[in-house]
C-alpha cells in the first residue's frame, strides 16, 4: 500500500474534484461513513454515549458527519466545538448547519472542568480536532482538552490522524491524542506510520473514500509499506557456493562482536559460505565463537586495526565474492579509514557499508556515486547525520525527504535504521519496514543489533533475491527475528545475540507462514 505526504493528499483531493467531479461534500460524507463503520464494528453504537470533538477545519467537518450518523443509528451524541461557529467554511460549515437541525447537543468548550465531566459521562470519544495539516504546537485550551481525553480512559477513535501528530513526520506537536483506532482517508499518511505517531494512533484503518485507483496508486507517490516477497526455494541438489560466498571486512582492537555478528548472521539467515577478514590478533577469539566462518587474518596497524598493506589481497579475494560487507567495528584509525575508501572505490561487487565504513565514505561520498555495482548503506541516525552533513534534528523533521535525496544522489540503497526502519532506493522509492516493533517496546534498541542486519541482507541476496527485494527482505527478516526473540524473552534484556540466534527460526517462520506474515505485518493498515 502506498503512503503519502500531506501535500500529496491535498493534491488527490483537488484532482478528485477537478478531474472526476467528486465534490468535497461527497468526500466528507464518505469519510464520515468510514469512521462510523469502524465504530460500529469495533465498539457498537446503539444505546451508547459519544463525545465528538470538532476542530475548525475539514477534520471537524468529518466530525459533524460522524455525529449525524452515530445519532441516526441509535447513539447519544454531544458535539464539542473547538472553534467559534463562524470559523467553519465550505463543506464543514454545510455539515455543521445540517447537524444543528438534529436533536444533537452542540457545545463550545468553555471550561476544562465542565468538559471533563462531559467526557466522564460518555462511553467513547471521536477525535476530529486537528487533521494531518497541523504545523504548530498544540497549546492552551486545546492542549488541556487533549490531556483530559487521554486521562479519561475512554475509547478514542481518531479521524485521519491522532490530533497533535504531524502528518508528515509523525512527531508529537507538544501533546497528542492517544487513540485506540484511527481511520485515515485516501491513503495512510507518513505521520500514521512513523514513530511516535504510529504509537499514538492505535489500530489503523484506511478508506479510499471513493477515490479512483489512478489517484491512490499513482507512480508519483514514492513511499509505500514494504510487502513480503517469497524466498527462492532451497534446491535439494544445491551446495554451499550456491548461497555465497560473501566477504566481511570488519573488526579492530576491542571490537569482537561486530565482525562475528556480521559474518555469522549471514550463515544463520541462510547464507552458504562466508569469509571474515579481520585483524590477526582478533582471529583466534572470533574463530572460537563462529567456527563455520572462514577467517582471513589481516596485517595490523599499531592500534590493531586492518592495515592499508592488505589492500591488494583483499581486492583479489573480493573478486570471488557475490557480495562484500565492509565497515563494522573497523575503527577510526586514519590508515584503516583510507583503506576503506580505497576498497569501496575499487571493489566491483555489490557492497554493503556499515559502521566505521560509513564514517570513512562520509569524507568523500563521490566514491559511492561512481560505483557500477549496487551499494547498500545501513546508517543509524547519527551516521546518517555524518553521511549527509545535516544535523540529526533537521533530519528528524523530514526523514523521508532526506533519505530520498541522499539515496538518489549517492545512487545507493540506504537503510535508515530505527523503529519502522526506512529503506531508500536510488530511484527515490522509500519502503517503510514494519517488523521489529516488539510490541512498541524497543527490544531491538540494543548494542550490536545493527551488525546482525548486515549478514541478513547479504543472505537474502545470496538466496537469490534481486537487490531491492534482498534489502527489503533482509530488513524485514532481521526485525522478524527480533519480534520472535522478544516474544520468548521479553524486550527488556533482549540482546543482539538473541536476535542472531533467532534468525533460523525467523527464516523458517517466514517460509512456512506466508498468510500469517501477511496478516501480522502487511496488514498494518486495514482497508475498509
Amino acid at each position: 500500500m502506498k503512503v503519502c505526504r500531506v501535500e500529496e493528499m491535498r493534491r488527490m483531493d483537488k484532482r478528485a474534484t477537478a478531474e472526476y467531479g467528486i465534490p468535497p461534500e461527497i468526500l466528507m460524507e464518505n469519510a464520515g461513513e468510514a469512521v462510523y463503520t469502524v465504530i460500529e464494528r469495533e465498539f457498537g453504537i446503539e444505546g451508547k454515549k459519544f463525545a465528538v470533538l470538532c476542530g475548525p477545519g475539514n477534520n471537524g467537518g468529518d466530525g459533524f458527519v460522524i455525529a449525524r450518523k452515530l445519532h441516526s443509528c441509535g447513539g447519544e451524541v454531544t458535539v464539542f466545538l473547538a472553534a467559534n461557529k463562524e470559523k467553519y467554511q465550505g463543506a464543514a460549515r454545510q455539515n455543521l448547519d445540517i447537524v444543528t437541525r438534529f436533536p444533537i447537543t452542540i457545545k463550545e468548550v468553555a471550561s476544562i472542568r465542565g468538559f471533563k465531566k462531559e467526557i466522564a459521562a460518555s462511553d467513547a470519544v471521536v477525535d476530529a480536532i486537528f487533521g494531518t495539516g497541523l504545523d504548530r504546537n498544540v497549546e492552551g485550551l486545546a492542549a488541556e482538552v487533549i490531556k483530559a481525553v487521554n486521562e479519561s480512559g475512554k475509547k478514542v477513535f481518531a479521524v485521519d490522524i491522532a490530533s497533535g501528530i504531524n502528518g508528515d513526520n509523525g512527531k508529537e506537536m507538544g501533546i497528542s491524542i492517544k487513540a485506540d483506532a484511527t481511520i485515515t482517508f485516501g491513503l495512510p499518511k507518513l505521520g500514521n506510520l512513523l514513530y511516535p505517531g504510529y504509537n499514538r494512533g492505535g489500530k489503523l484503518f484506511v478508506s479510499h473514500i471513493s477515490f479512483p485507483h489512478p489517484l491512490f496508486e499513482s507512480e508519483t507517490i514514492k513511499v509505500e509499506l514494504a510487502q513480503a516477497v517469497a524466498l527462492p526455494e532451497r534446491k535439494a541438489d544445491s551446495n554451499k557456493m550456491d548461497y555465497g560466498p560473501v566477504l566481511v571486512i570488519a573488526g579492530a582492537a576491542n571490537y569482537y562482536w561486530a565482525p562475528h555478528a556480521s559474518a555469522y548472521s549471514f550463515l544463520k539467515a541462510g547464507g552458504g559460505y562466508v569469509y571474515l577478514a579481520c585483524p590477526k590478533s582478533l582471529a583466534p577469539s572470533v574463530a572460537r565463537k563462529g567456527r563455520e566462518i572462514v577467517i582471513v587474518p589481516q596485517e595490523e596497524t599499531a592500534s590493531a586495526s586492518i592495515a592499508l598493506s592488505n589492500k591488494d589481497a583483499l581486492l583479489k579475494l573480493a573478486e570471488k565474492m557475490k557480495m562484500v560487507i565492509i565497515g563494522p567495528g573497523l575503527s577510526l584509525n586514519k590508515e584503516t579509514q583510507e583503506l576503506i575508501r580505497t576498497l569501496v572505490q575499487e571493489i566491483d561487487k555489490p557492497l554493503l557499508i556499515d559502521g566505521d565504513g560509513i564514517t570513512a565514505i562520509a569524507e568523500n561520498t563521490g566514491i559511492i556515486t561512481d560505483r557500477k555495482t549496487a551499494t547498500i548503506i545501513t546508517p543509524h541516525m547519527g551516521e546518517m547525520s555524518r553521511l549527509t552533513g545535516t544535523d540529526k534534528s533537521e533530519i528528524e523533521k523530514d526523514r523521508v525527504s532526506v533519505l530520498q535525496t541522499t539515496a538518489q544522489m549517492l545512487n545507493a540503497y540506504i537503510v535508515l535504521k530505527g523503529p519502522h526502519s526506512l529503506i531508500g532506493c536510488p530511484d527515490s522509492r522509500v519502503f517503510i519496514n514494519n517488523s521489529g516493533d516488539t510490541e512498541g517496546k524497543a527490544g531491538m534498541a540494543t548494542a550490536g543489533s545493527g551488525d546482525v542486519l548486515n549478514g541478513t541482507i547479504a543472505a537474502m541476496f545470496c538466496l537469490g533475491l534481486e537487490i531491492t527485494a534482498a534489502v527489503r527482505t533482509g530488513v524485514f527478516m532481521h526485525g522478524l527475528a527480533g519480534d520472535l526473540a522478544a516474544k520468548k524473552k521479553g524486550p527488556d534484556g533482549m540482546t543482539a545475540g538473541d536476535i542472531l540466534n533467532t534468525l533460523p527460526y525467523a527464516v523458517q517462520y517466514y517460509r512456512k507462514n506466508p498468510d500469517r506474515i501477511s496478516a501480522d505485518y502487511n496488514d498494518v493498515a486495514f482497508l475498509i
